[in-house]
């Protein structure tokens, strides 16, 4: 999930920030609830959970519940962030739906540069 400590794969992405979504709707998260958000199996999610571990986004706690440290929470928040914005970006320029327009910033969300989110904010924020 982690590109040799660099770049994070997108599915590394969705999966923290599947974790995130699940702890702010419950308050906390297991293996079964990231599996049933992302529609895919508890073996790959338990695969996405070491790596995730090993590379220090998360960790479990008692009940083995997953919980971000530090660095997940604010890669998390970071790829949640993005998935809002592009989400309120599609729906303003093109007026579909939000159902449609959060489907297409997901796909988007992960191969956009840092210099176009932010343009993207500023349109945002003035119209």
């Amino acid at each position: 999930i982690d590109a040799g400590g660099s770049a994070m794969y997108e599915s590394g992405e969705d999966y923290l920030e599947a974790i995130l979504r699940l702890q702010l709707e419950n308050g906390f998260v297991r293996s079964v609830d990231v599996a049933n958000k992302l529609a895919v199996s508890r073996p790959s999610v338990s695969r996405a959970m070491g790596l995730l571990e090993k590379d220090g986004y998360i960790e479990f706690t008692l009940g083995n519940t997953i919980k971000l440290t530090e660095k997940g929470q604010l890669k998390a928040e970071d790829v949640y962030g993005r998935h809002k914005l592009l989400t309120l970006f599609l729906q303003k320029i093109t007026g579909l739906s939000e159902e449609q327009c959060e489907e297409n910033a997901c796909r988007v969300e992960h191969q956009i540069d840092v210099d176009v989110v932010n343009g993207i904010k500023k349109w945002v924020e003035e119209n």
